[in-house]
């Protein structure tokens, strides 16, 4: 794995897609959800990324590894692909695509806590105000949005808040999971194989739920979208960068997913920008740099005697 290095050029314009493909991945679960409903678009997503990743895994001579090591990347894959990837699905039903994106960037305030909670990895200050700083802005925005009126779906918007920030924490919790159980194995290795193993244990749910009106053609680009640009060829874009200028400069894309999210959602579904929003965003960014270590709080300085 690359050391951090200076983003430039070309690693900064892929960078800035892969931001632009996640955070379109919250439009297209709002396009598809309703349609597809969660079981059967969560199949599609799964699936169609393991077909497009399937090809470029064994042309790399990268199918060993795989085969070697499938029990800890299937299990990586349901913890941080099956599981949140369902609860961000059923979340769409009643969530905006910007509201779910911003929520998505509390992942690493989610791995820090458990680090600390868990690990003894104590924060310094900094850390523990970007912490503070990062729940601070889900109150904020889940203050005015966790109605618990379902609706016709039969989802309320406060259970959809709550699969958004049990998805993070389930990004949190494998990113523990991999650093201790897939250290060595090619990322590749690891994309393809939590995919494709998550595909397969989505295919009953999908199989039983699959819906009686076949959806419109909308809904089916959408799930493509999801499936070929959103994840197959975002994990690759990703791996890349870590590649290229390593997994710290990597990670910042989380800081540019909420503002594709929200752009996104304003410009193809004409959703709703008000201040409470920009507000809550601004400050779980905020948090999130400051818990990763991207930002420093400043120090104090005493003056000299």
């Amino acid at each position: 794995m690359a050391p951090n290095t200076p983003i430039r050029g070309q690693d900064l314009v892929e960078l800035v897609l892969l931001a632009a493909l996640w955070g379109a991945s919250f439009l297209f679960m709002r396009l598809g959800a309703a349609d597809f409903g969660p079981a059967a678009l969560l199949f599609l997503r799964l699936a169609g990324a393991a077909a497009v990743l399937l090809p470029v895994l064994v042309l790399r001579g990268q199918w060993p590894a795989l085969r070697q090591h499938w029990r800890p990347i299937v299990t990586v894959g349901v913890i941080t692909s099956l599981l949140p990837f369902a609860a961000f699905i059923t979340a769409a039903l009643v969530l905006s695509a910007g509201l779910s994106s911003i929520l998505n960037a509390t992942a690493p305030l989610w791995a820090a806590l458990i680090g600390w909670v868990v690990f003894a990895d104590k924060p310094d200050r900094s850390r523990s105000v970007g912490l503070a700083l990062g729940f601070a802005g889900v109150l904020l925005l889940a203050w005015d949005q966790a109605s618990f009126k379902a609706g016709h779906h039969g989802v309320s918007p406060a259970v959809g808040i709550a699969l958004c920030l049990a998805a993070t924490l389930l990004y949190g919790v494998g990113a523990h999971f991999a650093r201790m159980k897939l250290a060595g194995i090619p990322p590749l290795a690891v994309a393809t194989g939590s995919q494709a193993g998550s595909a397969v244990l989505a295919l009953v749910p999908a199989v039983l739920w699959w819906p009686a009106q076949t959806p419109g053609p909308v809904a089916w680009a959408s799930a493509a979208a999801l499936a070929v640009a959103c994840t197959a060829l975002a994990y690759v874009l990703y791996f890349r960068l870590i590649a290229h200028v390593g997994a710290g400069n990597a990670i910042t894309v989380t800081f540019l997913i909420p503002a594709f999210g929200i752009g996104w959602g304003v410009l193809f579904l004409d959703e709703a920008l008000d201040a409470q929003v920009v507000a809550g965003c601004a400050i779980i960014v905020l948090g999130t740099a400051l818990a990763t270590g991207a930002l420093k709080w400043p120090r104090r300085t005493h003056p000299a005697a």
